[in-house]
């Protein structure tokens, strides 16, 4: 019995604890007692425990007695038990042969019940491929028809309402062809397909012949319906790249390659503006109607525009792309970095002026990222051009930052030449001859080099021994320890040698270094990035 049903017996109202504390899951005899002796002391605890023993004790001796004659009884009442389960036995055994084959009867039905399933399965599927097939062979023939027909119609037909009527039938071939597609991937391996593969390619080549043929007629007569069903039914057969393609084939590579030619960029560079002129005077005389008819015009009818289709990008760019770096590899030559950097500037030009003539943002965005894009502007042989300007810009500089200090030349706002050639090389890295975008951060790098280097020259120079001689007189180094004049001109050979021979020590009077404190706050005034605006040089180039 649950410790939650037994019933204790009831003690006297005196006693000093609960008799519903021995019943408790977490019954513990040292909390008991401690908690009874916060009220009581020990021996009463004790009487009180012991009274309560006793009446336990007779509770359980008079439950005995009224169920004793149950208990003497116990041995008696189970006679005859074990002939009453013999007789049980035997009813339980049949029963449960019964349910074993009950058992196996329903496994048997479940397992026949599968196999059809399964084979109503295998059915199914091959009544699909079967329908798939007659559906290819209908589609195929259907279409065969409707070319034969066509193909007899045209003979007596006018050519004005020739072309468009071939380009309704184009599409609704085309419709029924994308079906045909469609049950012929899905019956792929069939022994039947193989059969008709045949036909369904000639049928593949006589639609793409005609698509080309009728979109060539449309571009050629300007006749928007044609093109509009042409392009349509390219878009059903889920062939615009092979539209492009054409477009770019017949329609834009003919004008590049006339346009496009050597002899006019080599002239001179106006002959390279005035190619770039004609090439983006393409799009707006030749894609007119094209643009019209996809949505990339601004004047296009969204309702009759046939989505899908990015001629600027997939069909003009890279025939622009493949004739400038085919026929005008010259163009890329950084070998005179004057003219490199205006032809650069000049494609760049072309590049945003090019990228204006997109219908869209999204139109610009798959520009930068077409592979004749980045093929374009990876052509630009960027670090070979900084690498001439910095040896042109480093030896410049470098003539100037000599022992000898000479005056700036007249005009210049600094005193000192060093001073005038630091300025300058700091100004042409940021102007325009110079500055090209991309080349941003290497600029700003020689920038800092070029401060570092006259930050060097300045403490040479205040190390130098301070004379009282004119200026024209220190432009000549003087000699320590030594009259001989040859010494003079840099030869320090064997100076641990003897004790006669001394290196040449070239001196500043004090005038110079007045100069050149001038010119390094002149310097200082003049950077544009000083102020809190203008952060770094390309921001602000002079």
């Amino acid at each position: 019995m649950e410790k939650s049903r037994m019933n204790l017996p009831k003690g006297p109202d005196t006693l000093c604890f609960d008799k519903d504390e021995f019943m408790k899951e977490d019954f513990d005899v040292d909390h008991f007692v401690s908690d009874c002796r916060k009220r009581v002391q020990l021996e009463e605890l004790r009487d009180d425990l012991e009274l309560y023993y006793k009446l336990l004790k007779t509770a359980m001796v008079e439950l005995i007695n009224k169920d004793y004659a149950d208990f003497v009884n116990l041995s008696t009442n189970l006679v005859g038990m074990d002939k009453a389960l013999n007789q049980l036995s035997v009813p339980l055994g049949q029963l449960r042969e019964e349910v074993l084959s009950l058992r196996s009867s329903l496994s048997e039905g479940i397992r026949a019940v599968d196999e059809r399933m399964s084979k109503q399965e295998d059915i199914r599927k091959k009544k699909m491929c079967v329908l798939r097939l007659i559906q290819v062979i209908r589609s195929v023939e259907k279409i065969e028809k409707i070319l034969n027909s066509q193909n007899s119609k045209e003979t007596s037909a006018l050519e004005g309402s020739s072309s468009l009527l071939t380009g309704q039938i184009l599409e609704r071939i085309a419709t029924e062809f994308n079906q045909l597609q469609f049950h012929a991937v899905q019956s792929k391996g069939m022994p039947l397909l193989d059969k008709i593969r045949p036909r369904i390619a000639g049928i593949t080549a006589m639609l793409q012949q005609s698509l080309e043929g009728l979109l060539l007629e449309g571009l050629r007569t300007s006749n928007v319906d044609i093109i509009r069903h042409c392009l349509r039914t390219y878009a059903t057969i889920d062939k615009t790249r092979d539209a492009e393609a054409l477009v770019g084939q017949v329609l834009v590579k003919p004008y590049m390659d006339e346009v496009i030619t050597e002899q006019i960029v080599d002239t001179n560079l106006s002959g390279l503006q005035l190619m770039y002129h004609k090439l983006l005077e393409f799009v707006p005389h030749h894609c007119r109607l094209l643009r019209e008819v996809t949505g990339g015009a601004i004047s296009s009818e969204k309702g009759n525009t046939v989505p899908g289709y990015d001629f600027l990008v997939n069909s003009v760019w890279p025939e622009i792309v493949r004739g400038l770096e085919e026929k005008l590899p010259s163009l890329f030559n950084p070998g005179n970095p004057d003219t490199f950097h205006q032809k650069y500037t000049i494609s760049m030009d072309f590049v945003r002026n090019f990228e204006r003539q997109c219908g869209s943002q999204a139109s610009v965005k798959r520009l930068r990222a077409h592979p004749a894009y980045h093929s374009f502007n990876n052509k630009w042989n960027l670090p070979v051009y900084f690498q001439i300007r910095f040896r042109e810009v480093a030896g410049s500089l470098e003539a100037a930052l000599t022992d000898v200090l000479e005056d700036a030349p007249a005009g210049s706002p600094f005193c000192l030449l060093a001073s005038h050639r630091t300025w300058s090389s700091l100004q042409r890295c940021w102007s325009n001859q110079m500055f090209l975008p991309p080349l941003a951060h290497r600029l700003w790098r020689l920038t800092l080099q070029i401060l570092a280097r006259y930050a060097v020259f300045l403490k040479e120079l205040s190390l130098r021994p301070i004379s009282n001689e004119s200026t024209k007189d220190i432009k000549k180094p003087l000699v320590t320890g030594s009259k001989d004049p040859s010494v003079a001109q840099g030869n320090s050979e064997d100076q641990g040698s003897g004790t006669s021979e001394a290196k040449p020590v070239v001196s500043v009077s004090s005038t110079q270094l007045v100069y050149a404190v001038a010119d390094l706050d002149r310097l200082q005034e003049q950077q544009p990035w000083r102020t809190p605006s203008c952060p770094c040089p390309p921001a602000c180039p002079p």
